[in-house]
């Protein structure tokens, strides 16, 4: 089958070629794609930024429909519409995994950087891996349950924003979008800052109800701080504007060393939080947000291409155009 593939160095690296259509063995599920969104790590991957093992087919945020299960305990998941978490293996027997934190188990292997991903017409996972989708306004928001899970990680496990908190998010990307959703839902009195290049993507979360801004963030001033631009000028504004106490959350990945004002966690004794990917409690979330409409994910698709119109997604991707493009298999050119 037709396949978005990594198979050597950079972008020149990546080739539309042809995957091993997948069969289900015990326990595990075949999933037909719809759609799979490009995010960062993509572009990181493409970029020799973000560990990953060649050959493989990249895409990690995976709508589909389960075709086939390999174990008849599992036969009521064939037809349901599903996303699907990225972990394919963890060792299971490290402290880590044992406490429940397989993200960060060192052998852990996620789809689309050690096993092939969703940019395909089918993949295969572990059904402990799938979650239904809830009903939604658009067919293929369930595309972004994924990167939501990654934000109720670092946002919700546990809860970050307080009700009448003042929350700043730097980046209007998807994942600064997400970001600044999940804050409203939790209460805060939510700014999501960018850039004057960012005007249409700051347009979407104004639509949404959140307030906007192009100017540089009022210095120590903001409760909770989370940064989502993965930029250090990004993390540098964020860390200015952070009061004296404040929490300082990077959800953004940089992908290589950057210079930050790292002392002002010294000087205005912050908190510094993170989160790595995603763990089934943050996906329970996830899907809670979805169902009860607190998240709202139809707008934040603003491109949808085959899996032939991959290099130019890559490409508005990197630029940083619109919000989130989604690879359709089934699309035609």
């Amino acid at each position: 089958m037709p396949a978005v593939i990594k198979a050597g160095d950079g972008v020149a690296g990546i080739e539309i070629g042809t995957a091993q259509v997948p069969e289900a063995g015990s326990g595990q599920a075949v999933v037909d794609v719809l759609a799979t969104g490009i995010c960062g790590t993509d572009v990181h991957i493409a970029h020799d930024e973000y560990a990953h093992e060649r050959p493989v087919v990249m895409g990690h945020e995976v709508l589909g429909v389960v075709s086939s299960v390999g174990s008849a305990e599992d036969a009521g998941w064939v037809g349901a519409k599903v996303a699907v978490e990225t972990y394919f293996s963890a060792c299971e027997t490290c402290d880590l995994c044992r406490a429940g934190r397989r993200n960060l188990c060192a052998d852990r292997r996620s789809i689309g950087s050690f096993r092939d991903g969703g940019f395909a017409a089918q993949m295969l996972v572990p059904v402990g891996n799938l979650h239904r989708m809830p009903a939604t306004p658009g067919e293929l928001d369930g595309v972004l349950s994924e990167p939501l899970a990654c934000v109720a990680h670092c946002l919700l496990d546990p809860p970050v924003v307080q009700p009448g908190d003042r929350v700043l998010v730097t980046g209007p990307g998807a994942m600064g979008q997400l970001s600044a959703q999940v804050a409203k839902a939790s209460g805060g009195l939510v700014t999501l800052a960018g850039l004057p290049a960012d005007s249409s993507r700051l347009a979407v979360a104004e639509g949404l109800g959140i307030r906007t801004t192009t100017e540089p963030p009022e210095e120590d001033f903001y409760d909770i701080v989370i940064e989502c631009s993965g930029s250090a000028p990004g993390a540098a504004a964020a860390l200015r504007a952070a009061r004296r106490g404040a929490r300082y959350v990077q959800v953004g990945i940089f992908g290589r060393d950057v210079t930050l004002p790292i002392d002002l966690v010294l000087y205005k004794e912050l908190t510094v939080t993170s989160g790595f990917a995603s763990t089934p409690t943050s996906w329970r979330a996830a899907m809670r947000l979805i169902e009860s409409g607190d998240v709202v994910l139809t707008p934040l698709i603003t491109k949808r291409v085959p899996l032939t119109g991959f290099f130019d997604a890559l490409d508005a991707a990197t630029r940083g155009e619109g919000l989130k493009t989604v690879v359709v298999p089934g699309r035609r050119p």
